[in-house]
């Protein structure tokens, strides 16, 4: 029997990948998710532009797969459909690698409202938009979190309100009820504090500040005031010219002097109650105030403050790389780098569908011979090489961290600080 005649272009089978694409072809009942081709996220310009790339990637896999000797067994739309997967991988690889440099920035911040297809909406979406395009402001927001949650128990700014309430000491009497102190005063300034746990901060009382006079310079000889409660001080008797810094300091130490030396309360808090010593009489201070805070929940939004004013802590943005508004990488913002990535893994994944189409016949029966077909090979290679391209890509991505590019800046400086150590200084003569 005579061997058959072979032709590199089929005549009998339906199914054969054509030498070009069509961007015609390219339209959302041949695509599984479309993103790229909604007019509701990109302009003409840039969705055209997303045509044109994946109808040019099907003369691209016609000739690296041999369509040109023997016949592609895929059709023109799962090229399309390999080429949006390739352009969603890369976009998923670049917003996780930015993810890792935006986070330590952004938290807190606003996040999106994101649809089926990982696109923004909402009525914030034009604020956040193309957010993973942006460099970040070096906001450290996580170590001021910190700072703030410390801040609050030393009375500081913080990102929760710090209250003030007082009590009027009575004579022989020692121990007083703080949450009836604080009750009163949540009454009387609109404070939602019932069923609520309180911290207490500080004790204390305040007086008529000292009103001692500070002379120096020509003002007077020798000293001058009252130790116990004025301060003294006299520069003038060894006629020395000091600085106007060591008067501010002088001045603060005296005041910080009169607080602590002349002041003997103390206080002792228990439960509810606050126990004053020694025990009040009738000379006493006529009252004692506290500042407290209001615990809350961790993830539980502060929303006002102890003045009535608006707090907006962040609870409810940023907190991770999930909430972070990051939507697909427009097609035109990807530079020629990402789209032979593109390329190549799309080639990959029509090499892979490839192996299982023609891995559905093991065998193809011919007069005189048996074909046999290399599927189980193709889908091989096709998946090793999609995971090469993805390793390669996140090796690359791992090298320019801003935390890398930081210490490649450092030590290109300090090598060119030592370079510069080895050159002469001239000197002009004018």
């Amino acid at each position: 029997m005579a061997l058959p005649t072979f032709s590199p272009a089929s005549k009998s089978s339906k199914v054969i990948l054509p030498v070009t694409g069509n961007t015609a072809n390219v339209v959302s009942g041949n695509l599984p998710f479309s993103v790229y081709i909604s007019s509701n996220y990109w302009t003409n310009e840039q969705i055209n532009s997303y045509k044109t790339g994946s109808a040019e990637q099907v003369a691209f896999v016609y000739k690296k797969l041999g369509g040109d000797v023997i016949d592609i067994e895929l059709v023109e739309n799962q090229v399309h459909t390999a080429y949006e997967e390739a352009c969603l991988e890369y976009s998923y690889l670049i917003n996780l690698h930015q993810s890792k440099n935006a986070l330590p920035f952004a938290l807190g911040q606003s996040t999106g409202s994101f649809n089926s297809d990982g696109q923004l909406t909402g009525s914030n979406k034009d604020d956040v938009l193309n957010a993973n395009l942006a460099f970040p402001k070096m906001q450290f927001t996580y170590a001021k979190n910190i700072a703030m949650g410390v801040n609050t128990v030393a009375s500081l700014n913080s990102n929760e309100p710090i209250y003030s309430a007082s009590f009027a000491p009575q004579p022989d009497i020692q121990d007083y009820d703080l949450q009836a102190a604080v009750s009163a005063s949540a009454a009387l300034n609109g404070w939602d504090l019932k069923g609520k746990r309180i911290n207490i901060h500080k004790v204390y009382y305040k007086t008529i500040g000292a009103s001692w006079n500070f002379y120096g310079y020509f003002g007077g000889l020798n000293v001058v005031g009252n130790l116990s409660t004025y301060g003294q001080y006299a520069d003038d008797s060894t006629f020395e010219i000091i600085p106007a810094w060591q008067n501010k300091l002088q001045a603060m130490a005296y005041e910080d002097a009169i607080k602590t030396r002349v002041s003997d309360w103390s206080y002792q808090i228990r439960n509810n109650k606050v126990r004053i010593f020694p025990v009040p009489n009738a000379s006493s201070p006529s009252s004692f105030w506290f500042d407290f805070s209001v615990s809350s929940d961790a993830w539980s939004e502060n929303t006002k403050n102890s003045d009535g004013s608006t707090i907006d802590s962040g609870v409810y943005g940023v907190n991770n790389m999930n909430t972070l508004p990051f939507q697909n990488i427009a097609y035109d913002k990807i530079n020629s780098i990402g789209k032979q990535w593109i390329r190549r893994f799309c080639l990959a994944l029509c090499k892979e569908m490839l192996g299982q189409v023609r891995s559905k016949f093991a065998t193809i029966p011919i007069p005189g011979e048996n074909v046999t077909l290399n599927g189980d090979k193709l889908i091989s290679e096709g998946k090793e090489e999609q995971k090469e391209l993805r390793e390669e890509l996140k090796t690359q991505l791992a090298e320019m961290t801003y935390v890398k590019i930081g210490e490649d800046s450092a030590k290109m400086m300090d090598d060119a600080s030592k370079t510069q150590a080895f050159n002469p200084n001239i000197i002009y003569v004018g």
